[in-house]
């Protein structure tokens, strides 16, 4: 494969001869620390402490991360963890997905040492976007529920924190090679000076990896680069200066393909499904006669953060912790665009279910463009999805006494995100003939083109595309974000307590430069700029851990958060007018554990509840039946959606002797909508749109279990068994048994239109076993600090077929309505269209089947 072929180099930060070094001192300080100290570690960055902190909590040190991580999605490490759920979605390059306690990315708090990195405008994370953090963590802490952090954020299911500081990383570097199924090929170098005489210390890595992955056509390649310099100026002033990126492009697989597509499309026809089948690419025919390869769908980014820490020690009792940042992320995904002699994408494909993209060129070069009308030649498109952010997050915290500390501080952003298309590939035509910008009377043809392979590397973010290159739309969001904070935390003897709150303005603003300033959209006069709606939010929690004894702990916190709803909801169906039924969202929640601690076994085990209140969902990609018996394409906006997240946790570590450890993880969750929502749906072009069987605007949601948002689904019950053999020193033999149920789909805004719908429920799909096992082995040299580690993990180790993620819910007894379906008319089970106990018309994500991953390590 060509890109294993070019050259090695890359980047990312970390410390990882010196990580297992601060993983270490993290957890010593956890354990071993009798001084009366916060409940909350020093600085932003707010880590739980082991029988201090009263949240539900798990840490994964780097060790483990480069053991076991291998060639995964980053998040699928946490999948051992109780009530967690990361799967690789569609299979592309870092485009895995994440739950916790059933909630997704969006309101889950990813953070970087403290910082905030979910999107400002809609809150999500784009893990394609931290692949490097894989290289540079030396913690990375679950904290499952509202946890322990002072700030404003949205942490309804949990907050995921890496940490990356480098000032207690001692001299030394690491080189490190990777290879895997696919071509999978990763290098990378890495150094930490050590902290001189004067007080500065320096870190740097380079990483570059690239190949494909399990499913067809996910080419990728990815760098990162971090360096990271500190300087203690005396005891008092510490400063820490970080910038890092992760420039990447991946094909992908956006569309979850039909059951039944997979098995049609399986080359041994021989009715299993084809696991790796992608339905968002296809082949044209070059001028050797060879047959090459192209992506419809694709994503790049680059999104470099700089961050500078300025710590400062007052007094013995009194310090201050100020970061300011900056994150100017540039990149987008493509995708297809018009439509030529009436035919889109899907219009085109082979009869092994891929584009003929010789027909489509074909097609396209027969198109005057000069007499056709807008959007009559098929071209693929790139969504450009780039920011500017800026912010400063500073915390003031002072020691009372002996018993009391409080923490005071700020947390403020600004953010503006930028929104338009651009063209990547005429496929044959002469250009794209686009009619979108109102304040232009007559179309325009556009072939400026943009290759998203040519990665960036600005670490200020670089250069926007120019007006007369955008096409489609070409809109702008603002958002102003100020926020304090303060809390009070208490500790005597085995009691720690702490009391927490918060409150923020989030004013959010949206600009579209194809609108024209003055016109009227139902009813009302829009201008270009909507001026700032300004919503203030709140949150307040608190909690208490009492240690009963050396052995024994309990804990109990509760927290409740009025949320502030994202930019497309204040803002709805892509329009500058404010939504009538604007809201906060309401989240309460309530959580006791138990804590047990002696030398060889330790066990956690908590109950929690979850009520989330006036949710607003926005479900893209939809596929209607109007109620003509027509189908179409669009949208549609979910309101007063009430979701109830209820369950119990256990997770715990048996240690016989040195040579054995044993982990284990249950989780089980009853997660259910309470009450009926509201909706309303829109074709592609933001045209209301009435749905066959539809009784109005209602959605009967009540008692339905919770599934996905998108394309995925959410397990309720997880469960783990881990085993570690230590024969000999610097010997590791692992292995993993993972079981996920209660496995449910997506909720379809076109299918629970009446009670009966409601009564059925969401789609279960079947349970699952996975089995992982690799080893790790180090090679001393006669230098204690030098030595060799070669490692490596082999996932699904029985090539289990299991179904990952679903994003439809139609059952065996629903009738086939395809108007050329020879089973029209019949059900999926008269029919015999079942899989496994699966109606084949779900579209839905297969798991990977087995992947292996190796490395070889060089620590000095």
């Amino acid at each position: 494969m060509k890109l294993i072929n070019k050259s090695i180099l890359t980047a990312v930060i970390t410390l990882s001869t010196a990580s297992v070094y601060y993983a270490q001192q993290v957890q010593d300080t956890v354990q071993k620390s009798k001084d009366i100290e916060e409940v909350i570690l020093r600085g932003v960055t707010d880590i739980a402490k082991d029988r201090k902190t009263p949240v539900a909590a798990s840490t994964i040190k780097a060790a483990q991360l480069a053991e076991r991580l291998g060639n995964q999605e980053l998040p699928e490490i946490l999948n051992t963890t109780p009530s967690v759920y990361a799967t690789k979605s569609g299979g592309g390059f870092g485009d895995g997905g994440l739950t916790i306690r059933g909630f997704e990315t969006r309101n889950i708090a990813v953070m970087v040492n403290g910082m905030p990195v979910n999107d400002m405008e809609g809150g999500a994370v784009y893990f394609s976007n931290w692949t490097g953090l894989s290289d540079v963590t030396s913690t990375l802490q679950v904290q499952r529920g509202l946890g322990s952090s002072k700030l404003a954020i949205a942490s309804v299911g949990g907050t995921v924190n890496f940490l990356t500081r480098s000032a207690d990383m001692k001299k030394g570097g690491v080189i490190r090679l990777g290879v895997g199924n696919n071509d999978y090929l990763k290098t990378s170098f890495s150094y930490n000076t050590g902290k001189s005489k004067d007080g500065i210390s320096a870190s740097f890595l380079m990483s570059r990896q690239a190949g494909g992955t399990y499913i067809e056509n996910t080419d990728y390649e990815s760098y990162a680069y971090f360096f990271a310099l500190g300087y203690e100026i005396n005891k008092k002033h510490n400063l820490q200066f970080t910038v890092t990126s992760a420039p990447q492009w991946h094909d992908q697989r956006t569309f979850a393909p039909t059951i039944q597509n997979y098995i049609n499309y399986n080359p041994d026809h021989d009715g299993t499904p084809n696991r790796r089948y992608n339905s968002d690419f296809g082949y044209y025919t070059d001028a050797n006669g060879n047959k090459v390869a192209l992506a419809n769908r694709s994503n790049y980014y680059a999104k470099p953060v700089m961050m500078l820490n300025w710590d400062w020690t007052m007094s013995e009792k009194s310090k201050l912790s100020t970061v300011l940042y900056m994150s100017n992320g540039r990149g987008g995904g493509t995708g297809d665009l018009g439509k030529v002699g009436g035919k889109g994408m899907t219009d085109f494909y082979d009869t092994a279910g891929h584009f003929n993209y010789d027909a489509i060129f074909a097609a396209n070069a027969a198109v005057n463009l000069n007499t056709a009308g807008a959007g009559s030649t098929l071209v693929r498109r790139s969504n450009i999805n780039s920011h500017n952010w800026y912010g400063i997050l500073a915390n003031f915290q002072h020691k009372i006494n002996d018993n009391w500390n409080f923490s005071i501080g700020t947390d403020d952003r600004y953010y503006y995100g930028y929104h338009y298309q651009v063209l990547t590939d005429l496929y044959g035509a002469k250009g794209y003939k686009d009619a979108a910008n109102k304040n232009i009377a007559t179309p325009r043809i556009v072939n400026a083109l943009y290759d998203y392979k040519k990665l960036s590397w600005n670490p200020f973010g670089g250069k926007l595309a120019p007006a007369e290159d955008q096409i489609g739309y070409s809109n702008d969001g603002e958002v102003l974000w100020y926020s304090g904070f303060a809390q009070v935390e208490y500790t005597k003897d085995n009691l720690s307590a702490f009391l927490q709150g918060s409150v923020s303005n989030q004013g959010y603003q949206r600009i579209d430069n194809y609108v024209v300033d003055g016109s009227t959209l139902k009813g009302q006069t829009v201008n270009t700029k909507t001026g700032f709606k300004n919503i203030f939010g709140y949150n307040i929690k608190g909690g208490a851990n009492y240690n009963i004894n050396e052995q024994h702990n309990v804990f109990a916190n509760l927290g409740y958060y009025s949320k502030q709803p994202f930019l497309n909801t204040v803002y709805p169906s892509n329009q500058q007018l404010i939504n009538p039924y604007l809201t906060n969202e309401k989240i309460s929640s309530a959580e006791i554990g138990y804590g047990f601690r002696s030398a060889k076994f330790t066990a956690n085990v908590n109950v929690y509840r979850t009520q989330w209140k006036d949710r607003w969902l926005r479900k893209t990609g939809q596929t209607f039946t109007l109620a003509d018996g027509s189908t179409t394409t669009g949208y549609s906006e979910i309101n007063g959606i009430t979701e109830v997240h209820q369950g119990v946790e256990f997770d715990g570590v048996y240690k016989p002797n040195r040579f054995l450890e044993v982990q284990g993880m249950f989780s089980w969750g009853d997660y259910y909508y309470k009450g009926n929502a509201n909706v309303a749906s829109f074709d592609d072009n933001n045209n209301p749109v009435t749905l066959a069987g539809s009784a109005g605007n209602e959605l009967y949601l009540d008692k339905v279990k919770v599934g996905g948002s998108s394309n995925n689904s959410i397990p309720q019950m997880t469960a783990s068994l881990g085993l570690t053999v230590k024969p000999v020193k610097d010997l590791n033999i692992f292995g993993t048994w993972r079981y996920v149920g209660k496995l449910y789909s997506t909720i379809d805004a076109g299918t629970f239109t009446n009670v009966a719908a409601q009564d059925r429920g969401v789609l279960k799909l079947p349970d699952f076993n996975l089995f992982d096992v690799g080893f790790s082995y180090k090679i001393r040299l006669q230098n204690e600090a030098q030595y060799f580690t070669i490692g490596a993990n082999v996932y699904n180790l029985f090539d289990k077929i299991y179904i990952s993620d679903s994003a439809t819910s139609i059952f065996g007894t629903d009738k086939i309505t395809a108007n050329n379906d020879p089973d029209k008319g019949k059900t999926y089970e008269e029919a015999g269209r079942m899989y496994n106990g699966i109606a084949t018309g779900n579209r839905a994500y297969f798991g990977f089947g087995t992947t292996w991953a190796a490395t070889l390590s060089f620590n000095f």
